[in-house]
């Protein structure tokens, strides 16, 4: 039988270059529309899908390849006599070669008009029904769904080195790409239908970079993004300075980007191990630096810095006083870049959508054996729902620092306290395994600064014990959500040091 090559793509790059050097090999290429027209024009020999299925292309274009004279070319296997003679009896021609690409349904649904009927168009048929036969079938058939493998295969047919190994590994890439594909088609209608927690789900990502190691240098890793951009992301910052980032350096530079969008004024965060250790704001982001650098001058060294505003040049000056892993912001300025890029190894990235808000969305996490799928924790409280548990209520500028600590407190692990003053968190508590000794760290590491602040709690308090230790230190107001069967100890113990207390009914575990 002829040796034949079927090419079908939505992509043309390297198509052409790719059907000559077939053609150069003595293949008869077979292709479809446009393709066809590409490589006409370049000068090579081209069959019509029609003239092999005898069927003409219709309906728009759907339907083409969708023939037995084209599926049985694939899926005949040559080492079957049974195949080959039927394949003589019905006077059809194995295809030995297909690459194909698929219809852009990611890059159409990206498009900000886009309608359901455009996306629907826009969901390959034809494409995957020929990948997934030439895959299936390996060991005969060799099928390219990326354009970056051309020319090794290529390379390979003249070297009489393309093996079963080799094309199993192109199988393996047909197989990954339709899953994907079809991925995100199901994601698209899933959110069309709102429909939160499906009883099956597909999930799609791309490997952004291979990483030099996980959280420890014994652990391999990857970072994997979502096809499509999502705002205020980590996965599609750029980096303009720096060593490449880990593993640890995304999740916390994940951590700082989902803190920093609570707040639209001026505001820095810092993060050490995926916990804010020091949050300021200011009128301008030099002051709201300094402000989250006093919360905590030892542990933000070595940490992940995110600002919501332009990077300027008295910022820089300050930042570059210490070593900090990364540095983010909206954009920097010529000034601060020269002042930054001193230091070899600091990563200095850039977002242009950090502040923006998500309306929705989903948190993952994976467990042995299954995955963890819940609701991002978009809310906050309204100052005017709260309610007044103590005898004293909060004066209106205990309430803004409250309000100021709660923001920090939903992003810091559980158990979590967070001290504040003068709109920048003094005192962290993160991670403890009991309420009390968050408080303690929290009220340790503000220091004399704690006389007058005011704290936030993730969770309820289930004793008075951590009203006490407020009281001892100075505290003068608490926000926490209630709801303990003992909040009226914790009441009361506010009530006999005039404390302030409010609750706002909605706890911010995060573990």
């Amino acid at each position: 039988m002829k040796k034949r090559a079927l090419i079908s793509v939505s992509k043309k790059d390297g198509v052409v270059e790719f059907a000559k050097g077939l053609a150069g090999l003595g293949y008869e290429i077979i292709s479809t529309g446009g393709t066809a027209k590409a490589i006409k024009a370049a000068g090579v020999k081209v069959i019509g899908i029609s003239s092999i299925t005898g069927f003409p292309e219709c309906l728009d274009g759907r339907v083409k390849t969708l023939h037995p004279a084209v599926h049985a070319g694939l899926l005949a296997r040559r080492d079957c006599p049974e195949h080959m003679e039927q394949l003589d009896k019905l006077n059809i021609n194995t295809i030995d070669i297909v690459a194909v690409n698929l219809y852009p349904f990611k890059e159409t649904i990206m498009k900000p008009d886009v309608t359901m009927e455009d996306a629907i168009e826009n969901i390959d048929i034809g494409g995957p029904t020929m990948l997934r036969s030439a895959a299936k079938n390996f060991r005969d058939v060799t099928v390219v769904v990326d354009p970056a493998d051309y020319a090794e295969v290529i390379a390979r047919l003249k070297a009489g080195t393309l093996d079963e190994q080799y094309r199993f590994g192109l199988m393996y890439k047909v197989f990954t790409h339709t899953a994907v594909y079809d991925a995100m088609i199901s994601d698209y209608m899933r959110r069309k239908l709102n429909i939160e927690y499906p009883p099956q789900m597909a999930l799609a990502f791309e490997k952004a970079q291979d990483l030099r190691y996980g959280e420890n240098p014994h652990q391999s890793a990857a970072f994997y993004r979502e096809p499509l951009p999502v705002p205020n992301s980590i996965a599609y910052a750029k980096q303009l300075h720096g060593k490449e980032l880990s593993y640890n350096n995304i999740n916390d530079a994940n951590g700082a980007l989902e803190l920093l969008k609570e707040f639209d004024e001026p505001a820095a965060v810092a993060v050490k191990h995926a916990n804010p250790c020091g949050v300021g704001l200011g009128k301008t982001i030099s002051e709201a630096y300094k402000a989250a650098y006093d919360c905590d001058p030892m542990s933000i060294f070595g940490g992940i810095v995110a600002l919501n505003r332009e990077v300027d040049a008295a910022t820089a000056e300050q930042m570059s006083k210490i070593f900090l892993e990364i540095i983010i912001a909206p954009s920097f300025t010529d000034e601060a870049m020269k002042i930054l890029t001193v230091k070899p190894n600091v990563r200095i990235l850039t977002l242009d959508t950090i502040g923006v808000k998500e309306d929705g969305g989903r948190d993952m996490k994976k467990v042995a054996g299954g995955l963890l799928v819940q609701g991002k924790d978009l809310t906050t409280f309204d100052p005017a729902d709260v309610k007044v548990v103590t005898k004293r209520a909060p004066t209106d500028a205990e309430m803004q620092q409250l309000a100021f600590a709660y923001k920090v407190v939903k992003h810091t692990k559980s158990n979590a306290i967070v001290a504040a003053k003068d709109f920048c968190s003094i005192g962290v508590g993160a991670g403890q395994t009991n309420r009390v000794w968050a408080t303690q760290q929290a009220i340790e590491h503000a220091g004399e600064r704690i006389k007058g602040a005011v704290i936030a709690s993730d969770a309820f308090f289930p004793f008075n014990d951590c009203v006490e230790l407020c009281a001892k230190a100075g505290i003068t107001a608490i926000i926490q959500p209630g709801g303990s069967i003992r909040d009226q100890d914790s009441i009361d113990k506010c009530d006999e040091h005039g404390i302030a207390m409010i609750f706002v009914g909605q706890r911010h575990f995060r573990h």
